[in-house]
């Protein structure tokens, strides 16, 4: 048996393993590269296997750094099914489509760039990384699983999901493979959320693997308390719309972080804590993806199943607006206080929240809250590492406004959580590979497992292969 790495390997995005044992060949996830050109190139380069090739597909969820190559698969060959939660498969619907949409633009804007650029009277063509047709006949494979029910894609294979915690629908998979009458158990992290978040459940216990995949995103580092990101929320929100009279601007992922966001600005707002707020939820995206995860009561944990009937009651609760056409949107531009607004993407490379950026990073009145990971080479990197200037739509914007990182509310577990987690494996794993997190992150918490627990730990590079 063979397992080969072709993203999340020394970097954070573009998650997909490629697993080959004896008479089945698979996949679990089929991310996007996210950051700069280098990305840009990972994405569009050829695949290193052979789409035809490749039984079947099994998601951990549906965030596009795991879930957006997907189209491009099936464009490319692939005709198996893709195997993920149900709700997992209702947001891929909103998410595989919209980001089919933008690769259309993209694609539009640079034929344009490069044709207005040209001497020559004929514009040169650049094709979308896929389209919205494909992005639809993508969506016609997936095939919707419940958590903790075993499921066999493949004679030879067997595999659970449990619930990871990380955003609505994220699983962590158990995977039995058959490799020539010897039965080995994987285990494949996918992101492992944060204990004692908003909304969803904590991450399911697992207690064995012969071969393991742990994701290594904060590896190095220890998340604020809950208690000490809500005090830094609170700080900021009324700092700057009470003292300083402007708005405050939340970039954030459309699936998990804006409906965190809104949890807790509710609930500082029924504490008391908050008061009169108007919340401008400015991407269509996370508006479908908070009516999904009100449909899914059946996920939240306890106290946001109390959130929701205090929300019924509809006393003193703020004021929230979801915008839709980009009329709406553009209108928030011309509000210059008392506004909090949150938009897409939470990186800040694409999406509406470049426009509110472009119109508030100039406003020493104004702030901007960092509230989840920044990939290298994106816009909301360079706000964290400190940029004074910035370009945005081909214009230098000036960073005034007041930068906080909440990293709080992140959705990942920190080094304690992911200790925490492999602690109640009962003994350590004949393989565990370190995937999901910067180069240097990656080989700290490889160092850490090495020496402090005597694990045996690879961190493996871009394309590398090993036998299990």
């Amino acid at each position: 048996m063979k397992i080969q790495f072709h993203g999340a390997s020394r970097e954070v995005t573009g998650s997909c393993y490629v697993l080959e044992a004896h008479g089945v060949r698979f996949l679990v996830d089929c991310g996007m590269f996210q950051g700069g050109r280098e990305a840009r190139d990972k994405n569009y380069a050829a695949f290193e296997f052979d789409p035809h090739g490749i039984d079947f597909v099994l998601l951990t969820h549906a965030h596009i750094d795991h879930s957006g190559m997907l189209p491009r698969l099936v464009a490319e060959g692939f005709s198996g099914p893709i195997y993920t939660t149900h709700a997992t498969a209702e947001l891929l619907e909103i998410m595989l489509r919209d980001s089919a949409h933008i690769q259309e633009k993209e694609a539009e804007w640079a034929q344009y760039a490069k044709g207005r650029n040209s001497r020559q009277s004929q514009r040169t063509e650049v094709e979308p990384l896929y389209t919205v047709a494909e992005a639809n006949a993508c969506l016609t494979q997936l095939h919707a699983v419940s958590y903790d029910v075993e499921l066999s894609p493949h004679a030879a294979v067997r595999c659970k999901f449990r619930d990871a915690g990380h955003i609505l629908g994220s699983a962590i998979i158990e995977v039995w493979v058959d490799d020539a009458g010897q039965t080995q158990k994987l285990v494949f992290s996918g992101d492992l959320g944060n204990n004692g978040q908003p909304i969803l459940q904590d991450p399911t216990i697992i207690e064995s693997a012969d071969v393991l995949l742990i994701e290594s995103t904060y590896g190095d580092r220890l998340h604020k308390t809950l208690d000490q990101t809500t005090e830094e929320l609170v700080h900021a929100i009324t700092d700057t719309l009470k003292r300083k009279g402007g708005n405050v601007i939340i970039p954030a992922f459309t699936v998990g972080r804006s409906q965190e966001i809104l949890y807790l600005l509710y609930d500082l707002t029924r504490q008391g804590r908050l008061h009169d707020l108007n919340i401008y939820v400015d991407s269509p995206m996370a508006t479908s993806a908070t009516e999904i995860t009100m449909k899914h009561i059946e996920l939240m944990d306890t106290e946001a199943r109390g959130m929701m009937q205090w929300l019924k009651r509809g006393q003193n609760v703020p004021h929230v607006q979801f915008t839709e056409s980009v009329e709406e949107s553009m209108a928030l531009n011309q509000i210059k206080s008392g506004a909090i607004i949150i938009s897409a993407s939470g990186m800040c490379d694409a999406g509406r929240i470049k426009h509110h950026l472009r119109y508030n990073l100039g406003r020493p009145e104004c702030s901007v809250l960092i509230t989840g990971f920044q990939a290298g080479g994106t816009l909301g990197r360079r706000l964290v590492d400190g940029a004074k200037i910035v370009r945005i739509f081909g214009q230098d914007i000036p960073v005034r406004a007041d930068l906080y990182t909440i990293n709080g509310l992140s959705a990942h577990a920190d080094q304690a959580g992911l200790l925490s987690w492999l602690g109640h494996f009962k003994k350590p794993p004949r393989h565990t590979f370190v995937v999901h997190g910067e180069e240097n992150v990656a080989f700290a918490f490889a160092d850490l497992l090495r020496h402090n627990w005597h694990w045996d730990v690879a961190v493996p590079g871009y394309r590398d292969a090993f036998e299990l």
